[in-house]
Parts: C-alpha cells; structure tokens; sequence
C-alpha cells in the first residue's frame, strides 16, 4: 500500500443550482488503481473530460436523491455503455437506490450494455475494496442522506534495520520478508533463531483517511472513531454566516458551521463544500471558517485536485 496514490478532484461543487463557474456535485476519488464517484450531478462527463481523468469508475456512492446529487448517473452510464464497457458498476446510496438502478435500466432500455448493480447502504455499513473501506454515516438534510469515509488499513510500521542486523539479520532478502510480516529463521551464534516482524517493526501506523459529508445540517455528533482525524475533511459550506437562516430553513451548514465541525473532528484540510449560486466568491467562506478552525482551509473551485500523501509518522 505504500506506493498507492490518493487524489481527490473536485468534479463539480455547487449548490443546488449550477452556475457559468461551478457544475453540480462530484467528486472523484482516485486510490491506486480504483476510482469512485461520490454523488454525481449533472455536467459531470463534461468535467472529467476537463480534467482528462477518462470515464473510468469502478463505483459511484450517492450521499440523497435530490436530483443535483445524481441526474449526471443516467448519462455517464449511457457514455459508458457507448464506449464498449463490459464490467459491472456499482452504485451505493441510502433506501431508493434500487428503484433509480431499476428506473434508469427501464429509461434506457436497451442502451445499456453492461451489468448495474444496486446496493443500499445506511448508516454505519461499509463496503470493503482492496485496502480500505468506504463507510457511511447518517446526516441531517431533511431526507434520508448520507455522508462516506474513505479510510484506508493500517500500515505497517516501520523497519528497523539497526535492530534487525543486531538481531543476526543479514541486510537483504530476509529485511523484505520481515517487512512483509513473515519470520525468518537465522544463524545467531551456531544456533538457529527465529525473528519476528515484531522484533523489527515499530507500531502500525494509520492510513489516509477522507471524510465527505454531502448535504447536511453542522455535524456534531458523528461517532469519533469514525470521522475524527481525517486528512481531508469535506464539509457542507452552502452559506456564508450571513445567510444562516436560509441555511437553517434548507437543511445546510454555513462555512462556520464547517469550521466548528472541523475542529470537533481534529481536521487536518478542510475542504467548503457545496456552495450555492448566489456567490461568486468564497471570500467571507472562507474568513468565516477561519474563525473557528485553525488548520488548512480551502473552497475548491471546479477541477481543484488535492492530492493526500502519506503522514509522516
């Protein structure tokens, strides 16, 4: 795993009304080989042609049905089938996703090419890919929605290679079977002695961890073990703090209520999500975080891509 890169680009991040800067919800994750959509608004192709990243998607996770959430699914499914893709796509999302998938087969009829398969999710269900998790978690919309960690294993810890050679490990093949969590016997004064990964190893050491809460009311009682330290924290920002009522009265967070959140959560980046079509800058989103969590802060634009590496402990 230590070699898997991790990038998020930000397909589409405006509210629920697109504008000439800003398409409707999208983002793609990309981890080693796998690529995953979280929600997918309309214009999203188009995005991804702008960001050249192709149409691969081995999945798409949809946080609720409100339409600037998933309409882009319909098309980018139909370019998929175009294209002459023959593997399965599976689409996760909160009760109703079996009736889109079943929806959008029946709109399509027979355009679609390759297998779609449904699966419902609520809160606290994970779906295992190879390394890590994506698990969602129950938000606060006014519908039934949900938000996704992406968190990867553990990783093991580091090799100590003055402390295996003191053991009698010779420097080569045997450094590389320790690492991998095999023992390995050596000769350590005539006789044969077995050395474990854990005479060699330090502690295993966390993975990357991204958490997304599409749209929702401040977060402020997520389970902690869940969501706390995230290297990327994208957070529902639709208001500025001059608007909270309408962001009371919709269902969404202001960018304060972002930072607030961020900082309950130990944050690391903490991404403004979401913002709606009456901004045509993020200016006072961005201040208004900034008063209530003190790492980094950004509002992505369309196309931001943000890559995660890997922590230095």
């Amino acid at each position: 795993m230590s070699g898997e890169t991790l990038h998020v680009h930000f397909l589409g991040t405006a509210g629920a009304i697109p504008t000439t800067m800003r398409t409707l919800s999208c983002i793609m994750v990309r981890r080693g080989a796998d690529t995953l959509l979280f929600d997918c608004g309309e214009g999203a192709q188009q995005q991804m042609m702008r960001a050249r990243t192709g149409f691969t998607v081995d999945a798409i996770f949809i946080t609720h049905w409100h339409a600037d959430h998933f309409l882009g699914v319909i098309g980018l499914v139909q370019t998929l089938s175009f294209i002459g893709r023959d593997l399965p796509l599976r689409i996760f999302g909160p009760a109703g996703v079996e009736e889109f998938v079943s929806e959008m087969k029946r709109i399509c009829r027979n355009n679609i090419r390759f297998p779609i398969r449904s699966g419902r999710i609520s809160d606290g269900d994970q779906v295992r890919f190879d390394g890590y998790t994506v698990t969602a978690f129950a938000v606060d919309h006014g519908t039934p929605a949900l938000g996704y960690v992406l968190c990867e294993d553990d990783r093991p810890g580091r090799f100590n290679r003055e402390t295996a050679i003191a053991l009698g490990v010779p420097p080569g093949p045997l450094f590389g079977r320790l690492q991998r969590g095999e023992e390995v016997t050596v000769q350590k004064n005539g006789s044969p002695t077995v050395i474990r990964p854990d005479d060699v190893m330090g502690a295993r050491r966390p993975g990357r961890k991204v958490v997304y809460t599409g749209d929702t009311r401040p977060v402020g009682s997520l389970p902690p073990e869940l969501v706390s330290d995230a290297d990327l924290f994208v957070h529902d920002a639709t208001f500025d703090e001059s608007e909270r009522q309408k962001a009371t009265e919709f269902a969404h967070s202001t960018a304060r209520d972002a930072g607030i959140s961020a900082t309950r959560y130990k944050a690391r980046k903490l991404a403004l999500f979401h913002i709606s079509s009456r901004y045509t800058k993020t200016d006072a989103h961005l201040s208004d975080a900034r008063q209530c969590f003190s790492g980094e802060i950004i509002a992505p634009d369309d196309l931001t891509l943000v890559e995660i590496g890997f922590r230095d402990e």
